[in-house]
C-alpha cells in the first residue's frame, strides 16, 4: 500500500497608507522601513548550500533540471530533505541508484515544483497544478500544519531564492497512477491478498465504473477489509456477496463513498460526511480513530488514487435501515 501513499494556492496582497494632518511634516515610509535585501542565489544554489538537500540536488542534476531551476522563474519548490528521500527509498524497496536511473525521476521532481513564487501565507487546502502537469493536493491538519497528498508535511517554509522560494517536505510525493478501482483490484493479487470481497461486491453491484476515474474526480472510499466483510457474512448468515440482495449491497457500498477527496488531515472531530447514498452521512470520531463504529486502520490511511483517496476500515458500515 505504501507505493500508492502517496485548494488551490491563493495569492494575497495588502497595502497600508498613512495620512498626516494639515501643516504637519513627516518622514516617508521608506525612511522608517529597513531596505529589502533580495537573495542573490537561485533555487539550485540555495539548495546546494543546504546540507539537508544534498540528495535532492543530486537528483535534480541527474534529471537535467539544473538549468531550468536556475532560470528566471519564478518557481516554488516543495523540497524533500535527505531524510525524506531515505524514507521514500526504504518504503519502496529502492536504492538511491535505482531512483537516480529511473525514467520517472524527472516527473517525480517536477511534481514538486509549482510555477510562481508562493509564500507560506498563500498556501490553502485544495488542488495545486504542478510543472509536471499533474496536480497534488494540500490539506491542513487540526494543528494548522499543511500536508501534500496526505503523506508529506511541510516542515520549513519561505526559504528565499532569487528566482523563487523553497518549502521543505518530510517525504517525497509521487503522482498516483491508478484509480481507486485499479488499486483495489491490484491488492487482490498481492502476496497477501486484500479487498477480494470489496471488489466482488463492486462487481456484483455494477459500481466498478463509479470508483474509476482520473484527477477530475474526487472521491473518498472507506474500504472494509476482507475480515470486515467476513464478519458481516457471519452476521447475515451468508457465504459471500452473491447471497446478499443486490439492492441492499448497492446501498451499503454507496454508504462507504464520500463525494470529496478527503485525506486524514482534512477530517475533523464530529464532522459529518455526506455519502453517495442519498440523504445518509458518516460521522468522524478522531478521538477514537473511527468512522461511525468502524475503526480506521492507521497504517492504511491516505492511499492515494487518481480519482481520490482510500482509507481502510475494520468493519462494514451499514446505513440506517427503515423499520
Amino acid at each position: 500500500m505504501k507505493k500508492y501513499m502517496k485548494t488551490n494556492l491563493g495569492f494575497k496582497a495588502s497595502a497600508l497608507a498613512l495620512a498626516f494632518g494639515f501643516g504637519l511634516a513627516s518622514c516617508s515610509d521608506d525612511d522608517d522601513m529597513p531596505p529589502v535585501v533580495e537573495p542573490e542565489q537561485n533555487i539550485v544554489e540555495v539548495a546546494s548550500s543546504n546540507a539537508q538537500f544534498s540528495t535532492l540536488v543530486t537528483a535534480v542534476d541527474q534529471a537535467g533540471l539544473v538549468g531550468t531551476l536556475s532560470g528566471e522563474g519564478p518557481f516554488t519548490v516543495f523540497a524533500p530533505n535527505n531524510d525524506a528521500f531515505t524514507a521514500f527509498l526504504s518504503a519502496n524497496g529502492m536504492s538511491a541508484e535505482e531512483l537516480l536511473s529511473s525514467p520517472e525521476l524527472g516527473t517525480i521532481l517536477t511534481y514538486h515544483v509549482v510555477s510562481g513564487s508562493v509564500m507560506a501565507s498563500d498556501v490553502t487546502p485544495g488542488s495545486v497544478s504542478t510543472v509536471a502537469e499533474l496536480p497534488f493536493f494540500v490539506s491542513e491538519d487540526v494543528d494548522g500544519a499543511f500536508w501534500i497528498n496526505g503523506s508529506a508535511k511541510i516542515t520549513a517554509t519561505d526559504i528565499a531564492a532569487s528566482n523563487g522560494v523553497i518549502h521543505q517536505l518530510d517525504n517525497v510525493i509521487t503522482p498516483p497512477t491508478q484509480s481507486i478501482a485499479e488499486i483495489a483490484v491490484s491488492m487482490t493479487e498481492a502476496d497477501t491478498p486484500e479487498f477480494t470481497h470489496l471488489v466482488a461486491a463492486l462487481v456484483r453491484a455494477n459500481l466498478v465504473e463509479a470508483v474509476s476515474g482520473d484527477f477530475d474526480d474526487n472521491l473518498t472510499v472507506f474500504a472494509p477489509t476482507d475480515a470486515a466483510f467476513e464478519a458481516l457474512f457471519d452476521a447475515l448468515g451468508v457465504n459471500g456477496v452473491d447471497e446478499i440482495d443486490v439492492a441492499l449491497l448497492t446501498d451499503v457500498l454507496l454508504y462507504h463513498v464520500v463525494d470529496a477527496r478527503a485525506f486524514s488531515q482534512d477530517l475533523r472531530q464530529d464532522a459529518t460526511l455526506p455519502t453517495l447514498l442519498t440523504g445518509e452521512e458518516l460521522t468522524v470520531d478522531l478521538a477514537n480513530l473511527q468512522i461511525n463504529n468502524a475503526g480506521l486502520v492507521p497504517s492504511l490511511l491516505n492511499v492515494h488514487a487518481t480519482n481520490g483517496v482510500i482509507h481502510v476500515i475494520d468493519a462494514v458500515l451499514l446505513p440506517p435501515m427503515e423499520d
